[in-house]
């Protein structure tokens, strides 16, 4: 009996030192400015709550193995293992190795997105040809340096502890198995409390760690494992989450952002019936662009168009990846903070969209990709949004689709120059197209600048000026409105931190021969703006878009929101506030008002999407 209270015990032990190695690790590859000693102290004590109740996990299955054992055994021998404790040993082995291959994965991944592994993955992983395309050897070779140490050294400390440690031969007195069983039984609540994390109302949860106001001492206390597990767990109650108000005070707050006396709208368009091209910008911060602020230099042909055109210059992404830019620009919808609408295609093909409020109005839609259109679910997303045919890498020939991600955007613009010109001008079309040269890993045609994602962002530059530069000697940019917007921002210049709003502030742009006259808009809003405004200047109704404003509009308010993972950060006239929902306390400039507008915007968002 006391050897199997030792071995349990020891395998509760085993996995909280596994555990605990992970935060020096990853602290050392993404916490150098914060390395005192105090600091790893900190983030071990403050993540061992977390640790305990993944490890309690963990341990069940050894402890219903070990009650087993107690009825059999099977020949255990003073010099050999019994087979029970074999298949806890192989079970050890093999969790140890997801536990290991996580965190390698994890520890990359942070670089590129600022928060640990959850469901969002998993969400791209279903489509792992198109994951892989921005995975360099680089990442492959950091991930192999973190998981081949880190297994080792767990496989030495798992022999270590174990060595002198096995459960002894069963009782043969069938009162001495009931009375030992009943101890182990016992223990199950002790775990069971362990798993809950502690007996207060709060149950484990990821803000548990949460202690610093310095959030990547916060992200290395989290346990990544218990993170993917919770994020999977709690990923589709919806309407149940982010209750922060009752119904009349979120009621309240919403229809003070969204329900406004209207004026008559800035009149922008020389048409109320123009052709329209939506040219999603692959990751394109403002931070590289010089017109709205951004890097001398890198874009000379979007500078030159913006003095051509409606240059927005307090522009807002709302999120940090593509499947959720997508559709806060073409469906006017706030991105959650929790999860992708395009991961489920029954809600976005519900959500109103501009090409459907177009195909109403005799449109045709069509969407151009130089990529894999079937990752993250675009392809159903697109045809449940209105569009009637999709362009993909799959229509370009092998020889053509040169990057990693599939066709380069010299390909997909001049297949895109070529279309137009074929057009039936009897009809008005909605074209939408989404470049992809600016993606990482950067791998373009073109080498002018050192820093791979300004080269990149240079080169799809190029590819705008020869476009805009073509099409405007043709007929159809008569009636052209082309709009540019960025899908999401990225981190750049390098340090911008995962949640500033440097981070989400991109450009967008109107250009063509249907806009009248050259203007700056420095009013404050979203990408997902887009439709109202669009559709305002088009004569029509946009009331189902009830999360997006006519930017033209003298009386509209002023403001824009973005998400990040678990968090936001709502910006208007005043400052920006950024307020993170795992520990429920604002990250940065801590103002009530706007603290409040962003929570019922949120709350709101949820209860939209809960009831589609």
């Amino acid at each position: 009996m006391k050897q199997r209270c030792r071995f349990l015990i020891l395998t509760y032990c085993f996995w909280i030192v596994v555990f605990a190695i992970q935060k020096p690790v990853f602290m050392f590859f993404h916490c150098r400015e914060q390395s005192r000693l105090l600091d790893y102290l900190n983030v071990l004590w403050h993540g061992l709550r977390l640790d305990i109740t993944t490890a309690a996990y963990l341990t069940v299955i050894p402890l219903l193995l070990i009650m087993v054992s107690l009825w059999y055994n099977g020949r255990a021998k003073s010099k050999n293992k019994s087979p029970i404790q074999k298949i806890i040993k192989i079970y050890s082995y093999f969790i140890a190795v997801i536990v290991c291959l996580l965190f390698a994965i994890d520890n990359v991944l942070y670089s590129y997105w600022g928060f640990r592994l959850d469901e969002t993955a998993l969400f791209y992983l279903q489509f792992p040809e198109d994951a892989a395309n921005s995975i360099t050897w680089s990442d492959i070779g950091k991930a192999a340096a973190v998981f081949v140490p880190y297994l080792t050294a767990v496989i030495f400390i798992y022999i270590a502890m174990f060595k002198k440690t096995k459960i002894e031969t069963n009782n043969r007195k069938i009162g001495r198995k009931f009375g030992q069983s009943l101890i182990f039984v016992l223990m199950m609540p002790i775990l069971f409390i362990a798993i809950r994390g502690g007996v207060s109302t709060a149950t484990a949860n990821v803000g548990m760690v949460y202690y610093s106001d310095k959030q990547k001492l916060n992200h290395a206390a989290i346990n990544p494992l218990f993170n993917l597990v919770y994020s999977m767990l709690n990923a589709e109650n919806f309407s149940e989450e982010f209750d922060f108000y009752d119904e009349p005070t979120r009621q309240q707050i919403f229809t003070s952002l969204t329900q406004y006396q209207h004026s008559e709208p800035l009149s922008v368009l020389t048409t109320q019936h123009p052709n329209v091209l939506i040219i999603v910008l692959e990751s394109f911060t403002a931070g590289v662009v010089e017109a709205v602020g951004g890097e001398k230099g890198a874009t000379p042909h979007l500078n030159e168009l913006s003095r051509q055109g409606i240059l927005f210059t307090n522009c807002y992404a709302n999120s940090f990846r593509t499947d959720r830019g997508l559709v806060s620009v073409l469906n006017g919808y706030i991105a959650p903070p929790t999860t992708s609408v395009m991961k489920y295609p029954s809600k976005s093909q519900s959500l109103p969209s501009i090409a459907k409020a177009l195909q109403s109005k005799g449109y045709v839609n069509d969407m151009l990709y130089g990529g894999d259109i079937n990752f993250t679910n675009m392809q159903s997303y697109f045809y449940g949004s209105g569009y009637e045919a999709i362009v993909s890498d799959k229509d370009f020939p092998i020889a053509q689709r040169l990057s990693k991600w599939g066709a380069n955007d010299d390909v997909t613009f001049n297949y895109l120059y070529n279309s137009l010109l074929k057009r039936d001008k009897s009809k008005r079309f909605l074209t939408t197209f989404l470049t992809l040269s600016s993606h990482e890993p950067f791998d373009v045609p073109f080498h002018h600048f050192d820093d791979p994602f300004v080269n990149a962002a240079a080169y799809t530059d190029s590819c705008i000026g020869d476009f805009v530069k073509r099409i405007e000697q043709t007929p159809i940019w008569k009636d052209l409105l082309i709009i540019f917007v960025a899908d999401h921002g990225i981190a750049f210049p390098k340090g911008t931190l995962y949640y500033e709003p440097q981070r989400f502030r991109i450009p967008m742009l109107w250009i063509g021969g249907a806009v009248k006259e050259p203007m700056i808009i420095s009013k404050i809003c979203n990408q997902s703006d887009i439709a109202a405004t669009l559709l305002a200047q088009l004569g029509v109704s946009y009331s189902d878009f009830v999360f997006s404003k006519d930017v033209f509009d003298a009386l509209s308010p002023q403001y824009a929101i973005f998400t990040y993972n678990n968090g936001f950060g709502f910006v208007d006239s005043t400052g920006f506030s950024v307020y993170d929902n795992n520990r429920n306390l604002p990250l940065m400039n801590a103002d009530s008002s706007r603290i409040s507008r962003g929570k019922a915007l949120i709350q709101t968002l949820y209860d939209d999407l809960g009831a589609r």
